[in-house]
């Protein structure tokens, strides 16, 4: 009997099962209809009761009558007309399914099996074929039937071949269709389907076996479950739990990418956004991404690069998966350790083959991804940038950074009262920096008392201070203060040049960030300073008085270490320098300033030309600096007054008068060194025109003539001393002023 006409219009289905359910009712009369044709093209088979093996005809045609609602047929004329009519009933159903599929749509419902043919963009007969390989993922009698149709128990899987039949209505048909089997067709290459060969490579693609990849089959079911080969290495994280911290300094930031986000994912182009940000560390960079997702109410699926590259399977198999994996959650990606696939041959804007493949594999399926480093790239042609944002994070801006240290003290045990504006100037740190440096002050002041470990102000600078310089180890010798305010001997007005230097340092969040300064700067708001003088005068031993005030690291850097006579190589050395710097907060100290800073004439020659070139460049990245510079020459007159003016301060060390040297005669000796009766620090004050250097490399080769003959400290000593500093300097002291002294 013909089933009554379809109606024009259909019901949605209600869940994704409902429609898969009427599609393997259609794959029954599919299965039906195959075994009626077969039957009627073979005739009378007197081998009819071993095809199969143990299956029976009987059997098979009970399990298909179950699934069709029809009796088992006999071999009677009217078998014809059974099959006339499942041929009808099959293609009212496939209409019924179409239908329903379209309302579907219309109500937002999201099927599985559609929304998985329009992600990897399958064909009707793809979506077929991937119906047939989840039959017995369902019920096992699929399994018999398969068997049966194969003429093999032993093949309980659909083989190509048996797909090509059930789905193709001549052999042309067949022919083209094995297109769906190869390499680059989606079910092969998005790895919905495994094709097996279970003959060791010899089998034909017919006789190849075909199973639905369990991720596949659990998604076409409805699980959620992340598929056990991405689960090690990969996160989801809901749009419901908890965003992460997303620091004060990011908050704005985060509103505006979510605004911008919203814009374009309404949009059907680009078809792939990609999301670059890029920072130091602690920069919160995945903090912001799920922060943006829990806003969208995306979830988000996070990994690192190290771990996929270290996995047992390819890189380029893995990208796929977990690219896939965040579809079909669906979700955003976040990916961790993108500066992992460059190499410094390539450079920052080319990306090497693993990042090329990764990039090609979020074209082709990921809709929104966030890809996390620390620095700077373009996608140079591997990805439209049509869809490319990219996004800088640093150290947030004084104010920002002050309410993140109150954030981070509030309710710690403190060893008096913590200026967090102080903290936010002297230390240029990420968000994260200043959690890891709150973490590690706790944990120094419980190791220095134990009773109560309450934080002081010095486990603060000194947890500050641990949070970065291991880069700038490599390109510069880090310098321990050791001098404070009452080591240092020098004029009134450049003391007080040093304290103003200490001072802008302290203040630079109330005037950059409170009175408004920053916000109408863009260069300039480092500090730079200039120390001039002969050697010995003090230089040196000011920046460590200043390093140790403020309580930051101080690094020396040989500038004529630096310069190279091959052109570029000085501006590549410096700028390695100051990216180094960047995050460390510490104090540079340029030694032999001149060697760079001399005087720039009239460009006479090319190497004139590229002189002027270098100084420009340095005063660019002096400019870009946050933190503090100081240069130190010991020619001032052979400055640029276009470079002193933009320096900070300018310092001048003169040498010393004869009141300065008998006072750092007298501040030269430790207080553990015994001094003879007959020293007279006033006397050799004035007979010798010494440099502070010089003095206290006397006292120290005297301390060592003492020690030698087991007893104090006397003026011989000292004078013997000071002969030979005279020596190192090629100088000569007469015996008359050798005799004043005595």
């Amino acid at each position: 009997m013909i089933a009554a006409a379809v109606p024009q219009t259909e019901a949605a289905y209600a869940a994704s099962w409902d429609h898969l359910a009427e599609e393997l009712l259609w794959l029954d009369h599919l299965l039906y209809l195959r075994l009626l044709e077969r039957r009627r093209q073979a005739g009378e088979d007197p081998l009819e009761p071993f095809k199969g093996l143990v299956l029976s005809e009987q059997e098979i045609l009970r399990l298909l009558a179950g699934g069709t609602r029809r009796p088992a047929p006999s071999r009677d004329p009217g078998e014809a007309d059974l099959s006339a009519t499942l041929t009808l009933e099959l293609d009212e159903l496939a209409q019924r399914i179409a239908q329903r599929r379209d309302a579907s749509a219309r109500e937002g419902m999201e099927l599985t099996l559609p929304r998985l043919s329009r992600i990897f963009h399958l064909s009707p007969f793809e979506e077929r074929c991937l119906l047939i390989c989840l039959a017995p993922e369902v019920d096992r009698k699929y399994e018999k039937l398969y068997a049966y149709l194969q003429d093999d128990v032993t093949r309980r899987k659909p083989t190509v071949g048996l797909v090509l039949e059930l789905l193709s209505s001549c052999r042309e048909e067949e022919l083209a269709s094995r297109a769906a089997f190869e390499p680059q067709a989606p079910l092969v290459k998005a790895r919905l389907v495994e094709v097996a060969d279970g003959n060791g490579g010899s089998s034909t693609l017919l006789s190849r076996t075909l199973k639905l990849e369990d991720r596949i089959a659990g998604f076409l079911l409805g699980s959620a479950t992340i598929a056990p080969d991405v689960q090690e290495m990969a996160e989801l994280v809901l749009p419901g739990g908890a965003p992460g911290e997303a620091g004060l300094a990011s908050r704005d930031l985060r509103g505006r990418i979510v605004e911008v986000l919203r814009e374009l994912l309404v949009r059907s182009e680009p078809a792939s956004l990609v999301l670059s940000l890029h920072g130091p560390y602690g920069s919160e960079k995945q903090a912001l991404a799920r922060a943006v997702c829990a806003d969208l109410g995306l979830p988000l699926v996070t990994a690192d690069v190290e771990r996929l590259l270290a996995g047992p399977r390819p890189f380029e198999e893995t990208a796929w998966l977990l690219v896939r994996e965040a579809v079909l959650q669906p979700a955003a990606l976040c990916l961790r350790g993108v500066d992992r696939l460059f190499t410094e041959e390539q450079g920052a804007g080319r990306p090497h083959d693993k990042l090329r493949a990764l990039l090609d594999t979020i074209r082709a399926l990921s809709r929104l991804t966030f890809l996390l480093g620390e620095r700077p790239w373009s996608p140079a042609g591997a990805l439209s940038l049509d869809g490319f944002l990219d996004v800088e994070l640093g150290p947030p801006d004084a104010a920002a950074a002050r309410a993140l240290w109150e954030e981070r003290l509030q309710g710690k045990p403190l060893d008096g009262p913590v200026e967090a504006g102080a903290l936010a100037s002297r230390f240029r740190l990420t968000p994260g920096q200043i959690r890891d440096a709150v973490a590690l002050a706790g944990s120094l002041a419980r190791w220095r008392s134990p009773r109560d470990g309450r934080i002081a102000t010095d486990d603060l600078a000194a947890a500050c201070r641990a949070q970065a310089g291991l880069e700038l180890s490599r390109v510069a010798r880090k310098v321990e203060p050791r001098y404070g305010w009452g080591d240092i001997v020098l004029p009134p007005d450049s003391l007080e040049q040093l304290r103003e230097v200490c001072g802008q340092a302290e203040h630079r969040h109330v005037v950059f960030g409170d009175w408004g300064f920053g916000r109408r700067m863009s260069l300039g708001k480092g500090l730079n300073a200039l120390f001039s003088g002969a050697p010995g005068t003090g230089k040196t031993m000011a920046a460590e008085v200043i390093a140790r005030e403020l309580g930051l690291d101080l690094y020396r850097i040989d500038l004529s270490q630096v310069i190279s006579k091959y052109i570029g190589e000085t501006e590549k050395n410096l700028d390695r320098v100051f990216a180094a710097a960047e995050g460390s907060n510490a104090i540079l100290f340029f030694d032999e300033a001149d060697a760079l800073f001399g005087k720039r004439s009239e460009v006479r020659d090319s190497h004139d030309r590229y002189a002027n070139v270098e100084v420009s460049y340095l005063l660019q990245k002096m400019e870009e600096y946050q933190g503090v510079a100081i240069l130190a020459t010991n020619l001032r007159q052979h400055l640029d007054q276009a470079f002193l003016r933009r320096l900070s301060f300018t310092v001048h060390f003169p040498s010393p008068d004869e009141d300065s040297r008998r006072r750092i005669w007298e501040g030269a000796w430790p207080p553990e060194t015994p001094l003879g009766d007959d020293v007279d620090f006033a006397t050799l004050a004035r007979q010798f025109k010494l440099a502070g250097g010089n003095i206290r490399n006397i006292a120290l080769a005297a301390a060592f003539l003492a020690a030698a003959e087991g007893g104090p400290v006397r003026q011989a000593h000292l004078l013997r001393a000071t002969r030979r500093e005279f020596q190192k300097t090629g100088k000569t002291i007469s015996e008359a002023e050798m005799g004043g002294a005595a």
